[in-house]
C-alpha cells in the first residue's frame, strides 16, 4: 500500500486517503506522479491537510457502484478531497493498465485486458448520478489498439450528452502514437476542451516519457487547433526533474505557435523509489513567475503552482474561453 506523508501522523483518514490512492504530483500528465517515500521532506507549502466529507463518501461510492476508475484515485491525486467533496472528478477510460512505462507515472503498467465496450454508458450513467454539469475525461495509453481507443473517447462523449446536452466535457488524450486519424475522432465528437499533455521539455522526454516525442505531442494540439468546429486547446507540463527556466520559455513559445489556448503547470512529485528523482522543488513564487511568463507569450489562460494539476479546476481555466466561443 502506497503511504502518503502530506499529513503524519497516519490517522483514520489519511488511511482512507491511502486506500483510494496516496497523494500525488506529476505536472499535468495522463496521471502525474505520486505519494513521496517517507524518507523525503516536503516543503512547508506541498503540506495539504486531510479532510472528508458526506459529498465526497457520496461520489467514491457511486464510482464503485459504477466500475468507475478516476484519475483522482488511480494516479493518486493530492486534490482528490477537494474535487469530490465539491462532487467532480476526472475519469479515466479505457482500463487500470497503461501499455507505456513513463517514468514519473504511478498508474500502472501492464497488458490490458480487452476493450470494455459497456465503460461509455456506464460512465454517463454515473455522471448523471453524480449531477455533474461538466466532466474531465482522460484515459491510459493503450498503444495495444489500432486508434489508441479515440472510438471509446467518442463513444463516452455521445453518451454523456444523450443523458445531458448541455453537460461540458474536456478530454485529455494520450498520443495515440501520432495517429492523426484517430485524434481527428477524438475532435469530431465535439469535446468543449481538448487536451493533451507534453509533460516535460524536449531534453528530458527520453528520461521522462520513453516511447513519446515532443514534436508528435506538438502536432497532435496543432491539429485541434486547426479542426473547425475548434474546441479550446489545452497542454500541461511538470517542473521539478530538472529542467532550466529557459527551457520552459523555449517550450511555452512551441506551444503557443501550434495554437494551445491554455498550460498547466505543477511540481514533479516522486510516486516511490523506483521512479525519477526530484531535482528541485519550486516555491510559488516561482510559478506565479512561469504563469507571468506564460501570459506575456500570449496563452489565454495559465494555469500554475506546487499542487496544479491538469484537471484541477478545469472548467475554471476554460471558462471564460468557453464563453468567448460561443
Amino acid at each position: 500500500m502506497k503511504k502518503n506523508i502530506y499529513t503524519q501522523p497516519l490517522d483514520n483518514a489519511q488511511a482512507e486517503l491511502d486506500s483510494t490512492g496516496a497523494a500525488t504530483g506529476g505536472g499535468g500528465g495522463c496521471a502525474g506522479g505520486a505519494a513521496m517515500p517517507r524518507s523525503a521532506r516536503l516543503p512547508k507549502w506541498l503540506k495539504i491537510s486531510v479532510g472528508f466529507n458526506e459529498e465526497y463518501l457520496r461520489v467514491k461510492r457511486i464510482m464503485k457502484d459504477n466500475r468507475l476508475h478516476t484519475v483522482c484515485g488511480e494516479a493518486a491525486c493530492p486534490n482528490i478531497r477537494e474535487c469530490w467533496g465539491e462532487g467532480t472528478a476526472t475519469f479515466m477510460i479505457l482500463g487500470k493498465f497503461c501499455t507505456r512505462g513513463c517514468r514519473f507515472c504511478d498508474v500502472l503498467t501492464g497488458r490490458p485486458l480487452g476493450l470494455d465496450r459497456d465503460e461509455p454508458r456506464r460512465l454517463a450513467e454515473g455522471v448523471a448520478e453524480l449531477g455533474l454539469k461538466q466532466v474531465v475525461i482522460t484515459s491510459v495509453t493503450r498503444d495495444d489498439l489500432p486508434d489508441g481507443g479515440a472510438e471509446i473517447f467518442a463513444e463516452t462523449l455521445r453518451e454523456l450528452r444523450m443523458h445531458d446536452p448541455l453537460v461540458k466535457v474536456e478530454f485529455l488524450i494520450p498520443d495515440m502514437q501520432g495517429n492523426m486519424d484517430a485524434v481527428r475522432v477524438v475532435l469530431e465528437s465535439h469535446p468543449d476542451v481538448f487536451a493533451h499533455n507534453v509533460e516535460t521539455v524536449k531534453r528530458l522526454y527520453r528520461r521522462v516519457r520513453p516511447g513519446a516525442e515532443l514534436h508528435r505531442s506538438l502536432a497532435i494540439l496543432k491539429e485541434a487547433h486547426n479542426f473547425k468546429p475548434r474546441s479550446v486547446v489545452k497542454t500541461g507540463i511538470m517542473v521539478g526533474l530538472g529542467e532550466t527556466l529557459a527551457e520552459i520559455t523555449d517550450l511555452f513559445y512551441q506551444l503557443r505557435d501550434v495554437g494551445t489556448d491554455i498550460v498547466t503547470v505543477g511540481q514533479y512529485l516522486r510516486p516511490s523509489d523506483d521512479h525519477l528523482p526530484v531535482e528541485r522543488f519550486y516555491p510559488p513564487e516561482e510559478f506565479e513567475e512561469i504563469a507571468a511568463i506564460g501570459k506575456q507569450i500570449g496563452f489565454g489562460h495559465v494555469e500554475a503552482g506546487p499542487l496544479v494539476r491538469s484537471s484541477y479546476r478545469a472548467f475554471n481555466q476554460s471558462k471564460q474561453l468557453l464563453a468567448n466561443a460561443s
